[in-house]
């Protein structure tokens, strides 16, 4: 199978764009507005490259009825950086530990990922892609509302994060969509699904804002972002629907405003007056 080279650079241009635009929210705003942050972003370009890459309709459903159980593996992350600093603070401190935790948590990505993608692919021929999708949706909204619960405080914060760690989250996830891409191209739409949400936002925005701001403003940020991260899982199953009837780009306008209007924007609202 021919791969779309240009579908390949345009996705991950995009992605770089408009990943830097959404993580500097947090550092304006405070982490209370976490769940606004992970609305459906760089998963639209990826989408859109996706749908290029695949070879059917059947194959680009199968690879966006994957990507809710990655934002699932990114909920799991997002718990990472929740629950281990505090259980890490007394034996490491400053650099060590947010390299100790961003090392555990990226493993804890990598072992979700296997055991899942084991599990989905032993039930695809009994269990349609679509349920299981619906199913991972579902239950990362559960994890996200019981993160809600007790949450510390997000502040926002008060030192500027340096210009290169900015580009870097920018190139991250140009990386991390510019190869699902790839992989949808030769025929993994699958694997694809899941690399597209693979947390390399998460990740340098988390490191980056614990460097410049301490460890108050991401570990606040994690709880909305959690819940809000169901979004992108939400623009994934509209797009099922949207992308063979209205085609990548009129279909993409529909899933993201049907996502942002139905989800992301009543959580926002509902997350920050939890929070505040």
């Amino acid at each position: 199978m021919v791969v779309d080279v240009g579908a390949v650079l345009i996705s991950a241009i995009m992605a770089g764009a408009v990943a830097i635009a959404a993580t500097l929210v947090i550092e304006r705003w405070g982490g209370a507005l976490g769940s606004l942050v992970a609305i459906p972003t760089t998963i639209v370009p990826a989408a859109i490259g996706i749908w290029h890459g695949s070879s059917s309709v059947e194959a680009h459903a199968n690879a966006m009825s994957m990507v809710p159980i990655g934002m699932l593996l990114n909920i799991l992350f997002l718990g990472a950086w929740r629950v281990l600093p505090p259980r890490l603070e007394h034996r490491w401190s400053g650099g060590s530990l947010v390299t100790l935790v961003s090392i555990l948590s990226v493993g804890v990505w990598l072992v979700a990922a296997g055991i899942s993608t084991t599990i989905v692919s032993t039930t695809l021929t009994s269990i349609a892609p679509l349920w299981i999708g619906t199913f991972a949706t579902l239950l990362g909204f559960s994890i996200g509302l019981r993160a809600l619960k007790d949450p510390p405080d997000a502040p926002a914060g008060r030192n500027r994060v340096h210009p290169f760690s900015i580009l870097m989250r920018g190139v991250a996830a140009a990386t991390a969509i510019g190869l699902s891409v790839l992989i949808a191209g030769m025929g993994l739409p699958f694997i694809s699904g899941v690399i597209s949400v693979f947390p390399a936002i998460f990740l340098t925005t988390m490191v980056s804002l614990w460097v410049a701001q301490g460890s108050e403003v991401p570990v606040g940020a994690t709880g909305p972002m959690m819940l809000g991260a169901t979004s992108v899982s939400v623009y994934s199953l509209i797009s099922i629907g949207s992308f063979p009837g209205y085609g990548p780009w009129i279909g993409s306008v529909i899933a993201w405003f049907g996502s942002v209007i139905l989800y992301s924007f009543p959580i926002g609202f509902w997350t920050n007056r939890q929070i505040s």
